[in-house]
């Protein structure tokens, strides 16, 4: 951890300590089993060059066993956390592997089973908590991406306080990463695809954060982070809900800021993000629209092979972000349960980008790219399979990409199915 986050840590410790409840290390302690189902099928759009794989298509099985322990009693309380997760392949071949389901050999053969054991050590000091090891992380600047059969990890030493009212502040050194499809842990790096920036390593990566209730219904939060000689970014986050006639509007915009640091190994980065996003519900509907507009020289940059936090969410086959990259949003989600229907969710989105800026190997300027998908989601409510959730995805993606590009045209299908069962 360096110097300048060590220091924002310790200065954000409370100064005198709360009441504390008390807590026990095995009585407090949860365990439990994630079952994670997942078929992928994917169709590529581009039949002039046969030299490239026309399909991706695979099953596999995943099993996460979690054990999360309480602390110890006292003014600072210990406490660990363990998880193992395993990739079992159902279905695969030589031809049709490497949706990133599951790990490739050294022949492009997909590996008949995968797995990663890890540890989290926690300190808890009133309402202040420092972890250590291997962990999963939602934050817009370090995110594990959800979108295959096991998460992504991050190894390194995070910390959050909650010992202010309405005030969460959190930071945190990264030093090593396990893509969704490994066993293994590598060193960090850029995002490079579509020839956005050069694919090196980092020595680490560093963040501090701040969230804030501004009031009941508006929240506002700003994260700081470095990819260490890479890139340096800035991350304003505001939330704002307001009922609206017989429904409610909450308001979503984000900014991002981005620039080289240090060494800059990876080359140029130059890039701001301005984004906003409406979301209206009324009954059992949520009508949203949105938009992102890219400025500077470059794409805006995130950890590679990660999945990044933009204004506008739910590309399964793009990320949108390229350089001068203009997106809008339309998309319509609907709950059943208003019919009777508890645990029954649809969903239907499109995305379009234009005003796109790549290397001229790869189009040029002016190029666009678009994305639509429709969904269906249902969770049992009750029996003895409650809790057992299926989801059925498909998205289509277009683009005037030339073939030299990372993305490429295809229709893609994914079916999940989930469940989680609670030890105790």
């Amino acid at each position: 951890m360096n110097l300048r986050t060590a220091t924002l840590l310790a200065c954000s410790l409370p100064l005198s300590l709360p009441a504390q409840a008390q807590t026990s290390f095995i009585t407090d302690s949860r365990a439990s089993v994630l079952l994670h189902n997942y078929y992928f099928d994917r169709d590529y759009k581009d039949p002039a060059n046969p030299a490239l794989k026309r399909e991706l298509r695979e099953w596999a099985q995943g099993v996460t066993l979690d054990f999360k322990s309480g602390y110890t009693e006292g003014p600072v309380g210990f406490g660990l956390d363990l998880t193992s997760m395993t990739g079992l392949k159902l279905d695969s071949s030589r031809s049709r592997a490497g949706t990133q389901l599951l790990p490739l050999d050294s022949q492009g053969r997909a590996e008949d089973s995968f797995s990663s054991f890890g540890g989290v050590a926690k300190v808890r000091f009133a309402q202040s908590r420092l972890n250590t090891g291997r962990m999963v992380l939602t934050l817009p600047i370090a995110y594990s991406s959800p979108g295959r059969l096991l998460p992504q990890t991050f190894q390194g030493t995070t910390f959050q306080s909650d010992d202010f009212d309405s005030l969460t502040l959190m930071g945190g050194y990264l030093d090593r990463i396990k893509f969704r499809d490994s066993s293994n842990y590598e060193n960090i790096r850029v995002t490079a695809q579509n020839g956005r920036f050069r694919d090196v390593d980092s020595s680490g990566f560093s963040y501090v954060g701040a969230k804030y209730k501004v009031a009941p219904n508006f929240t506002a939060s700003y994260y700081h982070a470095t990819l260490n000689d890479i890139y340096r970014q800035d991350y304003v986050w505001l939330v704002h809900d307001l009922p609206l006639g017989p429904g409610s509007l909450k308001t979503d915009f984000r900014w991002v800021k981005s620039a080289e640091d240090g060494a800059a190994n990876a080359g140029n980065v130059d890039n701001e993000n301005l984004g906003v996003v409406f979301r209206y519900a009324l009954g059992g509907h949520t009508f949203s629209t949105g938009y992102m507009a890219l400025f500077g020289d470059t794409a805006q940059p995130y950890m590679g092979r990660s999945e990044p936090s933009p204004t506008v969410e739910g590309a399964i086959a793009t990320d949108f972000l390229n350089a001068k990259e203009r997106t809008w949003q339309v998309r319509w989600d609907y709950n059943f349960a208003v019919q009777g229907i508890p645990g029954l969710t649809a969903m239907l989105w499109h995305m379009r980008g234009d005003n796109i800026e790549l290397p001229e190997r790869m189009g040029g300027s002016g190029l666009y790219e678009r994305e639509s998908q429709a969904q269906v989601a249902y969770v049992i409510q009750s029996g003895p399979l409650q809790g057992l959730g299926v989801k059925v995805r498909h998205a289509w993606y277009r683009n005037d990409f030339t073939q030299a590009a990372t993305f490429r045209d295809n229709n893609d299908l994914r079916v999940n199915i989930v469940y989680s069962w609670k030890l105790w």
